[in-house]
């Protein structure tokens, strides 16, 4: 499922996230955006409720887009700890976003695996 977020409850919703945030910046006329919303909750299935998913309808939440500089839509920024881990944005068609999909679960198993060996090595 994905979550509506709002500049109101972005920082509660993604910024203060316990978990990792994937977030999509869309807006109704985007044609390629449409075609991503239907792979993101495959995406988050994949791992579980290891992600959160949000969007982010960018006409409606300016201050967000321009925040976050977007070029382009649909725009993926994946965080972590309030931080930017991971920025897809420029796709070109569905092959694009599959790839890109597929590079975000590469970088957060890589961030699961740097959390556990940090929590091996802090106890």
């Amino acid at each position: 499922m994905v979550l509506s977020v709002t500049e109101r409850t972005f920082t509660q919703e993604v910024l203060e996230s316990p978990i990792p945030v994937l977030v999509h910046f869309w807006a109704p006329w985007c044609g390629l955006c449409h075609l991503i919303n239907p792979q993101l909750p495959k995406f988050q299935s994949q791992w579980g409720g290891n992600v959160k998913l949000v969007g982010i309808n960018a006409d409606s939440n300016f201050k967000l887009a321009n925040a976050y500089h977007l070029t382009s839509l649909p725009t993926l920024i994946l965080f972590e700890d309030g931080k930017i881990l991971y920025r897809l944005d420029n796709f070109r068609g569905r092959d694009d976003i599959w790839q890109a999909l597929q590079a975000i679960s590469l970088t957060c198993a890589t961030s699961r695996v740097r959390s556990r060996e940090y929590q091996t090595h802090s106890a």
